[in-house]
């Protein structure tokens, strides 16, 4: 991998391989070594423990199938049933799906910077020492997260650029002078969103990598997921009604931002599709509409869970469909991602035990 220039693998053209953002905001230093709260400290305590090496954890032996590296059900693909397509000979069609999942894996990479940056920014300006510990903790779990993306993008040999929708978003949340607006823009609606659509793949995908390296960053959000909520829950009934306003209002147009982010306008155009057409039959598609759904699956509880559940935001979800999602039991998913996660390490150590007694 340290022969690769990544540079050399976008398919379409990034522009600048540096992206500025000029950050405006107050480091804040708290003297007084807070430790009163201990719900955050209890998940910084399990922050330490749970870290993990990506290089050894991960079995970077495997491959990908070049024409289906994910391994994913074709039915499971963004243009199925999208006549032009499923009209093409079978090499073009996975030449079309790769592309896809080489996209879908690119935005999983450049979102894993962005909460690098954005855990980063939560260090320096949250206003209390246990919310700077446990931040500390996700600070090294998001560089091992673009450690592993980065290693993954490696074996697939291509990335796209960032998308449109994500790019605005942490502009806006990075942006952003004040330390909840990190938190809500990325703890919940990115990291929220991100859950997610790695369980999509953690769960139908067939390659054993691809599988591994979703369950593993899981296992990491779901703690993620938590501190935003710890952390707003607790502040949001301090604000004025208009401030909470104010957030709910970020939140429905994040929220549509990300709805959009999965349209992959860059791989259709690259492949020389009818760009158009392609976002019409995604918008269209029952089973993109069941995908797109269920991307919000991780995110709506927590909004409700955090206080921000007025009626613009109630509204915008009805609108979506998905504030069927408001009763979910956000801590139960959480479990079971730590717990799956477990499943894959129980499994390898079962193969590696099978492989030491086949060589004595």
């Amino acid at each position: 991998m340290s022969d690769i220039k990544f540079a050399d693998l976008y398919t379409v053209d990034p522009g600048d391989m540096k992206w500025e953002i000029p950050q405006d905001f107050d480091n804040i230093f708290d003297f007084s070594y807070s430790d009163e709260k201990h719900d955050l400290l209890n998940l910084y305590e399990k922050g330490k423990r749970m870290q993990w090496n990506a290089s050894d954890r991960i079995d970077w032996s495997l491959e990908l199938d070049e024409d289906n590296p994910v391994g994913l059900p074709e039915e499971l693909f963004a243009l199925y049933g999208y006549e032009p397509y499923m009209k093409m000979p079978d090499k073009e069609k996975a030449r079309v799906r790769r592309h896809f999942q080489a996209w879908n894996n690119s935005q999983f990479l450049h979102g894993e910077q962005g909460a690098l940056i954005c855990a980063s920014k939560i260090v320096q300006q949250v206003p209390n020492m246990e919310a700077k510990f446990y931040a500390a903790t996700q600070v090294i779990d998001e560089a091992r997260h673009v450690e592993a993306y980065k290693r993954l993008m490696a074996k697939f040999g291509l990335i796209y650029p960032m998308a449109g929708p994500l790019k605005t978003l942490l502009d806006q949340v990075l942006r952003d002078k004040r330390w909840d607006m990190t938190y809500l823009g990325m703890q919940v609606v990115i990291e929220g969103l991100a859950l997610a659509a790695f369980a999509g793949i953690r769960d139908h995908a067939s390659n054993p990598l691809a599988a591994q390296v979703n369950a593993y960053v899981m296992q990491d959000e779901a703690r993620h997921v938590a501190f935003g909520r710890l952390s707003l829950r607790e502040y949001y009934p301090q604000l004025t009604q208009a401030e909470r306003d104010e957030r709910e209002e970020f939140l429905v147009e994040a929220c549509y931002l990300m709805r959009d982010r999965f349209e992959a306008k860059d791989v259709w155009a690259n492949m020389e599709m009818n760009v158009d057409e392609c976002v019409r039959h995604i918008k269209i598609s029952e089973g993109m509409q069941m995908f797109r759904k269920f991307l919000f699956s991780r995110i709506v509880p927590v909004v409700k869970d955090i206080g921000l559940w007025g009626p613009k935001i109630q509204k915008a979800y009805a609108e979506m469909g998905v504030i069927e999602f408001a009763n979910v039991d956000i801590d139960a998913l959480q479990k079971q991602d730590e717990d799956i996660a477990k499943e894959y390490d129980a499994r390898r150590e079962h193969i590696q035990e099978i492989a030491d007694i086949g060589a004595e």
